[in-house]
């Protein structure tokens, strides 16, 4: 680093290094505990979350984020079942963002459920529409998060 840079730096007019801008995110859970963990690790930065899919549509209509965390199984009913809920699951969100490729189109859109089978047929709906998307289980997020913002 030049005499510059530092000086730069240190008066303000650079970011150093590690620092960076408060990222948008969009949330969407339904446990507490994750929300509480996904609050504690974006602090500092802009945290929206819901955990039904009327508000999720709607927050995603009028609001731009850098990045979108979703979950599948969003009431308890869902936990384990064999049925699919698609009108009241991530599955919702993950098709409407399909249907509107315009909306949040530069956001990445990470599914961390713990229900494989649906996090999947989220993913896979995104990605025939042309979004990128990837499956992180909730477990593995702390990683994954790590990469994309540092702190």
């Amino acid at each position: 680093m030049g005499v510059l840079t530092r000086l730069a730096t240190k008066v303000g007019l650079i970011k150093s290094h590690g620092e960076r801008n408060p990222a948008r995110i969009f949330l969407l859970e339904d446990d507490e505990r994750r929300c509480d963990w996904f609050t504690k690790r974006f602090k500092g930065d802009h945290l929206d979350i819901v955990c039904e899919v009327p508000k999720a549509k709607e927050l995603l209509k009028t609001r731009t984020y850098d990045s979108i965390f979703l979950d599948h199984d969003l009431k308890p009913e869902h936990y384990g079942s064999t049925a699919n809920d698609d009108e009241r699951t991530g599955f919702a969100i993950a098709h409407f963002l399909a249907s509107y490729p315009e909306l949040q189109r530069s956001a990445t859109i990470t599914v961390h459920s713990f229900n494989a089978d649906g996090a999947m047929r989220m993913v896979e709906e995104l990605r025939r529409a042309g979004r990128h998307a990837d499956y992180v289980p909730f477990h593995f997020l702390e990683d994954r998060i790590k990469n994309l913002w540092p702190r």
